[in-house]
């Protein structure tokens, strides 16, 4: 991954750059500009697959969505989650009721991430924990090498999850899934 630490930028001047959400995005993490690499296949077959399973797990009545590669700067930090759950009484919308076109300024209350392989798993388990240092529910970080799921929660010891062991969830999302689950969607069938 690659990392630049651009002298006397601030968070505030890094929000206005017009590059920072090309693809792959930039990250402004303490005072450094990090781009988040590339995605190879697993990693975006997880990612379509899982928001969209969410979206369609979301309980009638209950008020969350799902966000691919949206934007959310929190404190000293502008982070991408490859996926993030939202409550949408949150989100900000403009004079047509629409959903704002921009970035959020609050924590998510899941935030998923999808490890690519030449991603370091230390600054990547650090946008969780940041997260859940700010309100985030849950964190997830998906090794699709390993094959394996580490979960985070607020107050609660790391736990990875295995083959088919129910995942925890947010509250008022019906999905009951596993790891297996999740990989299996790496093989044409």
């Amino acid at each position: 991954m690659a990392s630049t630490q651009i002298k006397g930028l601030t968070l505030e001047e890094f929000l206005q750059q017009d590059y920072i959400d090309e693809s792959p995005a930039y990250e402004y993490i303490d005072n450094q500009i990090i781009r988040k690499p590339m995605p190879k296949t697993h990693h975006s077959r997880i990612q379509v697959k899982l928001a969209s399973l969410i979206e369609s797990a979301v309980l009638k009545g209950n008020q969350v969505m799902a966000f691919t590669e949206l934007r959310c700067t929190l404190c000293d930090r502008s982070i991408v989650p490859d996926i993030l759950v939202v409550e949408t009484d949150k989100i900000p919308l403009d004079e047509d009721g629409e959903l704002e076109n921009n970035a959020i300024f609050f924590s998510p209350i899941w935030t998923i991430e999808i490890l690519s392989p030449n991603q370091t798993p230390t600054r990547v388990i650090d946008n969780i924990l940041f997260c859940l240092e700010n309100g985030t529910q849950l964190g997830w970080l998906i090794d699709s090498q390993e094959k394996i799921i580490m979960v985070f929660q607020p107050e609660k010891p790391l736990k990875i999850y295995r083959q088919d062991e129910t995942l925890p969830i947010i509250e008022n999302i019906n999905l009951p899934i596993t790891p297996n689950n999740i990989f299996s969607w790496l093989k044409i069938k």
